[in-house]
């Protein structure tokens, strides 16, 4: 079997949605997970509440109190979500003490914070005006199953209020479509994460065009001698582009992906219209889309500035090259002449070698020659001149020859 065969499997289970009847009070607080805070909070919760939970588990649940708390770890937050069921004395409950020490001591990791009362029809108020909603958007739910409103405002505790009244729904689809709105907020805050991220960096890309349409016009017009330290500022700025681009391309596609399973999460939700009311999906579609889209465009913008620097690059490299070649040509001509030049002398060398070689070669013969007649040997002159003359050529082509070969190799 794998070895990864069971964890795989159970990913099915890791996160399963917590099942509750209606009415009930939900709150879902998620902290960036930074400096380990998830770690420290987990342990934490687990310490006080519950020694026998595993905080090194990606999620658990346990009671505190009367109510259910459950903690989420995903990879760059963790959720913490309490149900407190049954009807409270208030339509708004106030925050846990549980939770409320943890939204303290680290307030400035918390990402978002919701409340969700459930109702029932029995412990429906009448109206939505007694709930305290200012101008709320809403939808029903499933085909009228359930239906859900929201001001999407935070309230003084710093909570988003969402109110769900739920009429069909047994307790693992309520449960599982309270889980939709909460991802839905969580999601949509985890994606504008990017945002401040594009703002600040639009100054950034603007100093970026701007350098690189100088220097577009400067590879217009240098000169040979200009090449070198234009294609030095080139690479500082592509350095620059390649630096930036890595110290924002997680955010930028983490914001892509948590944009999908926001707009994912909207479809789940099955809406349709309830009175007059905007439909919250639609509302949320409508305003965080911009968002994503300004960050889309950013992070393409960096993308096209990153590729026109590469191709000026390559253009000034291929220039450079161009001129390389050029260059090697001419060398490789010059080259190519002097070799044929050297050529030329080294065969002249050779004949005028061959020349002296034969005068001496004659010279010798003639001193043998009279060294013969001084010993009183009678040696006519035709004689010796017809003996001597193919022994001469006979050396002189051997010496010719060996010349030959040895210039040849």
């Amino acid at each position: 079997m794998h070895p990864h065969r069971n964890a795989l499997h159970n990913e099915l289970h890791a996160r399963p949605s917590m099942y509750f009847d209606a009415p009930a009070q939900v709150f879902h607080l998620a902290f960036l997970d930074e400096h380990e805070a998830a770690e420290a909070i987990v342990r934490s919760l687990c310490d006080r509440h519950v020694a026998l939970a595993d905080p090194a588990l990606p999620q658990g649940e346990f009671p505190v109190g009367g109510a259910r708390l459950k903690w989420e770890r995903h990879t760059e937050f963790l959720t913490l979500t309490l149900v407190m069921p049954g009807a409270q004395p208030v339509p708004w409950a106030a925050l846990p003490s549980v939770l409320a020490e943890v939204a303290e001591a680290h307030s400035a990791l918390l990402i978002n914070a919701v409340q969700v009362c459930v109702e029932s029809e029995a412990t429906w108020r009448g109206s939505i005006d007694d709930y305290g909603l200012k101008d709320p958007v809403g939808s029903n739910l499933d085909d009228g199953k359930a239906t859900v409103w929201s001001d999407l405002r935070l309230n003084g505790n710093g909570l988003n209020r969402m109110l769900v009244l739920n009429r069909a729904f047994d307790n693992r689809r309520l449960g599982r479509m309270v889980r939709r709105l909460l991802e839905v907020e969580t999601y949509r805050l985890m994606a504008s994460l990017t945002l401040p991220v594009a703002r600040d960096l639009g100054g950034e890309l603007r100093q970026y065009e701007q350098e690189l349409a100088t220097l577009s016009d400067a590879n217009a017009r240098a000169e040979p001698q200009d090449i070198k330290a234009l294609l030095e500022r080139i690479t500082r700025l592509s350095a620059r582009i390649t630096q930036t681009s890595a110290r924002t391309r997680l955010r930028f596609s983490a914001t892509e992906a948590y944009a999908e399973l926001v707009f994912e999460r909207i479809a789940e939700l099955h809406e349709s219209r309830t009175g007059d009311c905007q439909q919250l999906g639609t509302f949320i579609a409508q305003r965080f889309r911009p968002t994503v889209r300004y960050c889309a465009s950013t992070d393409q913008r960096l993308g096209r500035i990153g590729s026109a620097v590469s191709h000026l690059s390559n253009l000034l490299q291929a220039r450079v090259q161009v001129e390389m070649e050029e260059q090697n040509s001419q060398i490789l001509y010059n080259l190519s002449t002097r070799a044929e030049t050297q050529i030329k002398i080294q065969k002249a060398v050779e004949g005028l070698s061959i020349i002296a070689i034969s005068y001496y070669l004659f010279s010798l013969f003639k001193l043998l020659y009279q060294g013969v007649l001084t010993l009183g040997f009678e040696l006519p002159p035709r004689t010796a001149l017809l003996a001597g003359t193919p022994l001469a050529a006979l050396i002189i082509g051997v010496i010719a020859y060996h010349i030959h070969n040895t210039r040849r190799h």
